[in-house]
């Protein structure tokens, strides 16, 4: 991994700390790289820098798309076979509710993933039930059910390549993506 990329991680991982401190303490992460608690959103790509857009000194504008990835972080992992809501992940859960909040004119989609074990259907199904699991925590925080929908890619949209339990591990997640209101950089 590059130094500014692990520069960057460690950015966002103190702003993600700085919130979590007046939320429920994170959990560590069996199964996540690392074995620690995932505290960076897990985007890839240009325009993920912590606080700044591309890597450069724009800084995200707030209520942007990059402005919740970055700062927020737009994705919580489970467990093999399982779509309950894990109490490592609800300290982002909040966090998102209270950005969706902040910004009512911005709609998401939770995108429901699996990894790459199982059957197409199978994986479909449960990439299904941890989308509305996390939708419906959302709901209970305050968020108009009207402002979420939910979608099942299954195992057809991996962020980590291999046949690991490290690649396994990221690939089982939810991932909460703004589809419009958020203003552009």
């Amino acid at each position: 991994m590059k130094t500014t990329s692990l520069f960057r991680l460690a950015l966002v991982g103190a702003s993600v700390l700085a919130l979590g401190a007046c939320t429920r303490p994170a959990a560590p992460q069996p199964g996540v790289p690392g074995g620690g608690t995932v505290t960076a959103p897990d985007t890839r790509g240009p325009g993920t820098g912590a606080g700044n857009v591309g890597g450069g000194n724009i800084p995200a504008a707030a209520g942007s798309v990059e402005d919740f990835s970055v700062n927020i972080g737009d994705r919580v992992y489970f467990d093999l076979d399982s779509y309950e809501i894990r109490r490592d992940a609800y300290p982002r859960l909040d966090a998102q509710a209270e950005w969706l909040r902040r910004y009512p004119n911005v709609m998401v989609r939770i995108e429901g993933n699996a990894d790459e074990r199982g059957t197409r259907e199978y994986n479909l199904a449960l990439g299904a039930r941890r989308a509305e699991s996390v939708r419906a925590y959302l709901i209970q925080r305050g968020i108009p059910a009207n402002r979420i929908d939910v979608i099942s890619f299954g195992k057809e949209r991996p962020i980590a390549e291999g046949a690991s339990e490290e690649a396994w591990a990221r690939n089982r997640n939810g991932r909460t993506a703004i589809v419009s209101g958020a203003p552009a950089r």
